[in-house]
């Protein structure tokens, strides 16, 4: 049976020289519906641990002006959270890592004054006012209020394998792991966000829990799941699907590797794997990404020896977000990095037979985590 848990890869990583220069995040994305007109809105709750061995008393915000003069490198919590769509907005809270209790083995528990994360739960709040959010351009975020508590239940994996393995997490091999223990998640609780009440479901959050951790973050960026799915076969939804692609232009050991995703479809029990560290698949990848006036476009081609995935997805401008992170050194290269919770799309799933290509199914996706992203030049 298919299965890729590996609560290991979700602990806290920041041991070692990670811990003066890396960090690490538990990112977790869903839909709610609002309790009066029960629309569906996608929000986003992010924990993010940078360089806890440089810890001071308050949290270090790497982009303050004096903190550059004085060479002083970024320490915190970043609890993250906000919405996509209509109002939507990125909310900051920090706390130095002196007030914050990290269990540092798996299970893992990330927990300061309300705001709690492990890998069932998930609870906090953060209000920033107008006033605040202009007055410190430092906190990288927007004005609002909002407070959430969480149960999750995290049902398909994607394990990247040997790239995120002990050997290469130890050796530091790359700049930057991923982890996707809740690729599938199902999320019950509640969400405040500015003055409004939302539910959150398990069958209709159509949930996301991954982790990502390092010295550095990766250019391109990209991101792409989703696990509301309906076959144009069939014209059911799929109950037991979900697909992921991730990656952009890995470095091991300070190379790049020039332009790798890892992708995986688990379809309805059955997975397909077209993630490229898996040498005896033939992984072939094809990406773009366009941008246009109002929306923007991802289209991958994954080729294994065994099938083929072609994803396109489609997401709009207006429903986005520009997300905003500092590096462990301080630096700040991603200011264009897309980030979306509803895109939609279609992808086509082929079987290799007999030298041909045999069409499993073209499936609709809808609430699609998406993600890009260059470093500015």
């Amino acid at each position: 049976m298919f299965n890729h848990h590996d609560i290991t890869r979700n602990a806290f990583m920041l041991h070692g020289p990670l811990a003066h220069h890396g960090y690490d995040w538990w990112w977790h994305s869903f839909t709610a519906q609002d309790v009066e007109t029960g629309e569906d809105k996608p929000f986003f709750v992010e924990f993010f641990v940078c360089n806890p061995a440089l810890a001071e008393d308050e949290p270090i915000l790497g982009q303050l002006p004096e903190n550059k003069a004085a060479g002083k490198r970024p320490s915190y919590l970043m609890v993250k959270a906000g919405c996509w769509g209509d109002g939507k907005c990125q909310l900051h809270r920090f706390f130095s890592l002196k007030d914050v209790r990290i269990h540092g083995s798996a299970p893992y528990e990330v927990e300061s004054a309300d705001c709690y994360a492990s890998e069932t739960a998930l609870r906090g709040s953060i209000s920033i006012s107008e006033k605040n959010a202009a007055e410190h351009p430092e906190w990288m975020c927007d004005a609002g209020e909002m407070e959430w508590d969480l149960a999750i239940d995290k049902q398909v994996a994607f394990n990247v394998g040997y790239g995120a393995s002990k050997p290469l997490r130890d050796a530091e091999a790359f700049a930057m792991y991923w982890h996707a223990e809740g690729m599938k998640s199902a999320y019950k609780g509640t969400i405040t966000c500015n003055g409004r009440q939302y539910t959150v479901t398990p069958e209709k959050s159509y949930g996301y829990a991954d982790k990502n951790w390092g010295r550095d973050f990766t250019s391109p960026w990209v991101w792409l799941s989703s696990n509301c799915l309906k076959s144009k076969f069939t014209g059911n939804m799929l109950q037991n699907s979900v697909f992921d692609i991730g990656g952009g232009r890995p470095k091991i050991y300070f190379v790049p590797l020039d332009r790798r995703l890892l992708g995986v479809f688990w379809y309805e029990g059955k997975e397909y794997d077209f993630n490229f560290s898996h040498v005896w698949l033939n992984v072939k990848t094809e990406f773009s990404f366009e941008e246009k006036d109002d929306i923007v476009l991802w289209h991958v081609r994954q080729e294994n020896k065994h099938a083929v995935m072609e994803t396109e997805v489609c997401c709009k401008k207006a429903d986005m977000l520009l997300v905003n992170y500092e590096a462990p050194d301080g630096s700040k290269k991603h200011n264009r990095l897309w980030n979306g919770g509803n895109g939609v799309g279609t992808v086509k799933l082929y079987d290799k037979v007999d030298g041909k290509l045999k069409l499993v199914d073209e499936i609709e996706a809808t609430h699609i985590g998406c993600e890009y992203g260059e470093y500015d030049e």
